[in-house]
């Protein structure tokens, strides 16, 4: 370690390192990463194990997991802590865990889907939601494009309570096409669950398939992602990390009115999956010779469209993206506690998720705090190590969670 940090010296890097069970048996590899790049700082490295062990330690969330890693593999690759509360419950594993992804449904699953309909020419961006989605084509709606739901300028509120709506899947899904529009199209910002459901309808109805079988058959099996999925089945259960829902059932409740399967929502993984699909989008849409989109088309999506939204992607303007990647950056993140940031100019990506929302009577649900420091440092330890060794003085850096403010244990905002 190049310096030792506040709060982390209290406990010793030793003991953060095993504190309710924190290290995983995973060894970080250094790979090699394109011949004109420096190797990461591993020394910078070592701090993400402190950091995200602070965390936990100090109860920000029962475990995590995080990877971080360039075009040609994972460079670091760990696990931290439980999958849940209990002492009962089982150590986290990189490559076994699966943790329910919330709204990085929208674009592991979602936009990817939209961007292979795209590339085979399925789907026009400017074409009106409506030419694929019939039924949407009454008053306002009619003028709403596949852009405008991707960049969240539908005029859709935010979403909607669908459990009080609907009482089926079919129902929560016509309550969704038939909610009203609180703005024209395309004159304002209005982040929207409910564009990414549309969304996945236009997957569902261009291709023929329900949206979980089109990208377990477009994405995820071809590269390899055997452990992603949308209702992951009962015998899966011991690998899951806990949230507030019952065990093996989306956190999501608007997700569950729709079956588990939704374009907001839903889908679950491990952080060795999500590496490999952070590693095809650097790769320019394709992994080990196979390729899911065209170079153009990921270039074409990951860049800002509308203020600092990209096509179904955020960009980077700080917060859980940390403060040295630039613009163009991108990824999202998801309620869970669950994010996934993608640096082209540094070959980089960097993985961080967590069982934030694990909550029960005992241990209710934590401030959001210790989960916003952690993801804001393990994204700008990771940039500081895309540097090489000596890129940047120790003393220059300043992380968040070296000052722990607002970590204290909150109340739970179950909606279960």
């Amino acid at each position: 370690m190049s310096r030792t940090r506040p709060g982390i010296a209290r406990l010793g890097l030793a003991r953060v390192r095993f504190a309710l069970g924190v290290l995983c048996a995973t060894t970080p590899a250094m790979l090699h990463a394109q011949t004109d790049r420096p190797p990461l700082d591993v020394e910078r490295l070592l701090e993400v194990d402190a950091v995200v062990a602070h965390a936990v330690a100090a109860g920000g969330f029962p475990g995590a997991a995080v990877a971080i890693g360039r075009h040609d593999g994972a460079v670091w690759l760990r696990s931290y802590g439980r999958q849940g509360w209990s002492a009962d419950d089982p150590a986290t594993d990189p490559d076994r865990t699966l943790y329910d992804l919330a709204s990085l449904t929208k674009v592991i699953a979602t936009t990817t889907a939209i961007m292979v309909l795209y590339d085979e020419g399925r789907i026009r961006l400017d074409a009106p939601a409506s030419r694929y989605l019939p039924r949407w084509s009454v008053g306002r709606r009619a003028g709403v494009t596949v852009r405008d739901l991707l960049t969240h300028r539908s005029g859709l509120p935010p979403g909607r309570d669908l459990r009080r709506a609907a009482h089926s899947p079919a129902g929560a899904r016509r309550a969704v096409l038939s909610t009203p529009l609180d703005f024209a199209p395309g004159t304002h910002y209005v982040y929207s669950d409910l564009g990414a459901d549309i969304l996945g309808f236009i997957v569902e109805a261009v291709s023929g398939e329900s949206l979980d079988r089109f990208v377990d058959r477009h994405l995820f099996r071809r590269l390899g992602m055997t452990s992603t999925r949308f209702r992951p089945p009962p015998t899966w259960d011991a690998r899951l990390a806990r949230t507030e829902a019952p065990l093996g059932r989306v956190h999501d409740g608007n997700a569950a009115a729709l079956g588990g399967v939704a374009g907001h929502a839903g889908l679950f993984a491990t952080v060795s999956d999500l590496s490999i699909f952070a590693r095809m989008m650097l790769g320019g849409g394709a992994l080990d010779g196979v390729r899911v989109v065209r170079d153009s088309t990921v270039a074409l999506f990951t860049r800002r469209a509308a203020g600092h939204r990209a096509l179904g992607w955020d960009t980077c303007g700080g917060a859980s993206c940390g403060q040295r990647m630039g613009e163009t950056a991108y990824g999202h993140t998801g309620f869970t506690g669950t994010s996934l940031w993608i640096d082209p100019v540094r070959d980089l990506y960097v993985i961080v998720l967590t069982d934030w929302a694990c909550g029960t009577e005992a241990h209710p649900v934590p401030p959001s705090a210790a989960l916003a420091d952690v993801r804001a440092d393990v994204a700008d330890l990771a940039e500081v190590a895309a540097l090489g060794a000596g890129g940047m003085p120790p003393e220059a850096l300043t992380l968040r969670s070296d000052g722990a403010r607002g970590w204290q244990r909150g109340t739970s905002r179950s909606g279960w």
